[in-house]
């Protein structure tokens, strides 16, 4: 008994040593410091390693912002945050193509974009980049391999590049990419199809572009493709509604100071029969896109129901460069209903399975193959 109370003795010196340490630790001020702030100072004054302050930073700037439990706030570290920029801007440094992983382990091309790099080396939609800088890369995850072909524009990346049964190295020289935002060609019967990729920077511009271009080759009706559409910047999204709707409300919008703004389509419209396609990828500005043509009676849905999105963001830099996006506000449809947690049901369903779904946005079916592009031809030709 007395050698248990003698150990004990010395667990309670110890226990007593660690709280006057804390307590010395903590300067005299901490009383009026954020609880973090004093865990933060704690840490660094006391843990027996050398803390790591950035990713301490980065992981409580997250739990932060995911307490909040909206699913569309999140914390970006300054490379995410760097990345997103790009991204919103449809343009990046890098060499021109769109890929996943293989079930092989490697990176496939799914598509090389117009004008890049990757398409002056001769890169193909189908080849499989095998190493880069001569390094293998199948153990690799695609975010890593992504990192490893990204770089300063200017400077010079080698592939190793699989073809059918060739393999051949080829050096290609990263430069700025402008994304391609909105594609169009002419169906059938005077139909054209509008594919918009996302609402984001040029999205106006070149979709604007594209419908002349096909009202021009004899365009009678419109299909608008906004599935896989992650949604975008709401004054792109107005510029294209004010085109192609009459006189008449268009984006309801109140802020978290309690500030109401509504924008406004003017006279002039588009007066021909649309459709427009979305499925449970249409996001924010592509499902309230089709929301706001289907209470205008403007354009038939077709296509699968969408997620439900009711609030705007807005991206608040920090001092290390990372970013806060917050939902700041709601929105709702020109008729005052909110999409949030419901989103849009079609007029006309028509439900893909998994495997189409992926070969659809991966641009392996023609549209003669697309059972939801045929649902909204046969809609548009009955009228």
């Amino acid at each position: 008994m007395k050698k248990f109370l003698l150990v004990l003795s010395y667990i309670l010196v110890a226990a007593a040593a660690a709280v006057v340490t804390l307590a010395v630790a903590q300067p005299r001020s901490s009383a009026t410091m954020s609880k973090l702030d004093q865990l933060s100072l704690l840490i660094q004054t006391v843990f027996i390693e050398e803390p790591d302050v950035k990713a301490m930073g980065d992981a409580a700037a997250e739990a932060m912002v995911d307490s909040l439990g909206d699913q569309w706030s999140h914390y970006m570290d300054a490379e995410s945050y760097a990345e997103y920029k790009a991204q919103m801007a449809n343009a990046y440094v890098g060499i021109g193509v769109t890929v996943t992983q293989g079930e092989d382990g490697y990176i496939h091309i799914l598509r090389v974009e117009a004008g890049g790099p990757a398409l002056d080396a001769g890169m193909k939609a189908g080849d499989v980049i095998v190493a880069v800088e001569g390094e293998d890369i199948g153990g690799l995850s695609l975010e890593e391999v992504q990192n490893r072909i990204r770089g300063k524009e200017g400077t010079p990346v080698k592939l190793t590049v699989r073809r059918e049964e060739e393999t051949r190295e080829i050096t290609i020289t990263r430069r700025k990419i402008q994304v391609v935002v909105a594609t169009g060609e002419m169906l059938e019967d005077g139909i054209g199809l509008v594919q918009i990729a996302n609402f984001d920077a040029r999205c106006a511009e070149e979709t604007l572009r594209i419908i002349e271009d096909l009202l021009a080759q004899g365009a009678e009706k419109l299909i608008f493709d906004v599935r896989y559409n992650p949604g975008g910047y709401q004054q792109e999204l107005v510029k294209i509604l004010d085109y192609l709707l009459p006189e008449g409300p268009l984006f309801r919008s109140v802020n978290y100071a309690g500030e109401e703004t509504v924008d406004q389509s003017d006279a002039r419209c588009l007066d021909i029969p649309m459709a427009v396609l979305i499925n449970g990828d249409s996001y924010s500005a592509a499902e309230f896109f089709a929301a706001a043509l289907s209470e205008y009676e403007a354009a038939v849905t077709v296509g699968e129901p969408t997620t439900g999105k009711g609030y705007f963001q807005s991206a608040f830099t920090l001092v290390d460069g990372s970013a806060a996006v917050l939902s700041i506000g709601k929105y709702t449809t020109p008729k005052g209903v909110s999409l949030a947690d419901v989103g849009l049901t079609p007029d006309i369903t028509v439900d893909v399975d998994e495997e189409l779904y992926m070969e659809i946005y991966h641009g392996y079916v023609t549209y003669e193959e697309d059972p939801q592009i045929q649902a909204a031809v046969e809609a548009l030709k009955a009228g």
